[in-house]
């Protein structure tokens, strides 16, 4: 593998965190003077956690990723750290709804982001170390199962059902990949589809969501739901209907060449978490169509220069790790377009490097270290089995 791809991924990953931050910058200004008082609250402290990511990048790219698995204790010292971390954040007031932040002063800690991480780095290091054994059932389905359904749980119950597709399709994605057999795995994801399709018919937000993106948001409410009337169901129906129809108008309001940056309309209180989950609908607003394209395209290309990687990674642990976190950025990237593009129901589900917050942030470029490091550490590999060859020769 050449490091030119390396750099190609590196080169790819900066332009995304650039036009998140030119983005964000517009976006932001509305609700930082609404909330905070200060039209750069957000794109201010998004600089700071940028430069704590890089740092993390930078780190998680040096660092030698066969540690997690020669050093197995730290992989499962991490995991037991993340697991109790989703259950603190019970302790802690709910945020429109959901327990899922913890607060360190002026901080906040979001875990779900650090389960997404841990599904893929525990489960790849277990199914590897496990060899030919993941072919059976215990040791290649039913531990690794176990652990993301001790992950996905306290994460259901927040509740963050986005978070919980994330975690549990990258974890099963990875135990697929090492050779778990699909026959195996099939009871386990059965019986999570069952739990999670459960517990979003009988929430009434999410239920509201789907019935919105069905059309349906007048007058509907699900059946059987406990404690909710018509009236409530109806209403957060209609909720969520205007957010996707106010997505959609920024879409149109910015045509091919878009309204000009710092000009868009819907981010003055129309469009809920224009900052947020919805930024891709203000960029695409202030930008056009060419924003859009350019961000799709990105993302694509990041996949892409990761199964590149995934290709040439001189081990199974290896590709393992690079195929599991260029999952969890593209698949939140993609989800997130779909969203605002109204082609799924609404979920708030951040987009790497341009939504707004911390330990997305933070994650997104973790992911992206670890992919790096996969990358140098094969080339050095490659390069090493060369001089043994020529040497011998």
């Amino acid at each position: 593998m050449r490091k030119s791809v390396l750099w190609a991924l590196g080169l790819v990953v900066a332009c995304l965190v650039a036009l998140g931050l030119v983005v964000l910058s517009s976006a932001g200004e509305a609700n930082g003077i609404r909330l905070h008082g200060d039209p750069y609250y957000f794109i201010k402290r998004q600089f700071a956690y940028l430069a704590a990511g890089i740092l993390v990048a930078a780190a998680a790219a040096v660092f030698d990723y066969r540690k997690w698995r020669e050093h197995w204790m730290l992989a499962a010292l991490f995991g037991v750290a993340v697991f109790l971390l989703l259950w603190v954040v019970f302790k802690f007031p709910q945020v429109n709804g959901s327990y899922r932040w913890i607060r360190l002063g002026p901080v906040r800690l979001q875990p779900s982001e650090l389960a997404k991480l841990a599904a893929v780095i525990c489960v790849a290091v277990w199914v590897d170390k496990a060899a030919w054994r993941v072919e059976l059932f215990m040791r290649g389905a039913f531990w690794p199962a176990c652990f993301i359904a001790l992950l996905a749980l306290p994460i259901l119950l927040e509740p963050d059902f986005g978070s919980v597709m994330v975690v549990s399709g990258a974890g099963m994605l990875v135990m697929l990949l090492a050779g778990t057999r699909i026959r195996h795995m099939l009871p386990f994801a059965a019986l999570g589809l069952g739990v999670f399709v459960y517990k979003v018919a009988t929430n009434a937000n999410r239920m509201a969501r789907i019935l919105a993106f069905l059309g349906l948001e007048k007058g509907c409410v699900p059946a059987g739901i406990p404690g909710v009337g018509s009236d409530a169901a109806s209403a957060a129906a209609e909720a969520a209907a205007y957010q996707s129809k106010m997505a959609l108008v920024a879409i149109q309001n910015g045509g091919l060449w878009g309204v000009g940056l710092t000009r868009s309309m819907q981010k003055h209180y129309y469009l809920p978490e224009a900052h947020t989950d919805f930024i891709f609908a203000i960029g695409a607003e202030e930008l056009g169509l060419l924003f859009s394209v350019a961000v799709v395209l990105l993302f694509m290309a990041f996949f892409a220069l990761s199964l590149h990687i995934y290709s040439k990674a001189s081990d199974r642990f290896g590709r393992l790790l690079v195929f599991g976190m260029a999952f969890i950025v593209f698949f939140q990237a993609m989800f997130n377009v779909g969203v605002v593009c109204d082609a799924l129901p609404t979920k708030g589900m951040a987009l790497p490097f341009f939504s707004y917050g911390g330990t997305n942030l933070l994650s997104s470029l973790f992911a992206v270290g670890t992919i790096l490091s996969v990358g140098l550490h094969s080339c050095g590999d490659l390069k090493r089995d060369k001089a043994r060859c020529a040497g011998g020769g």
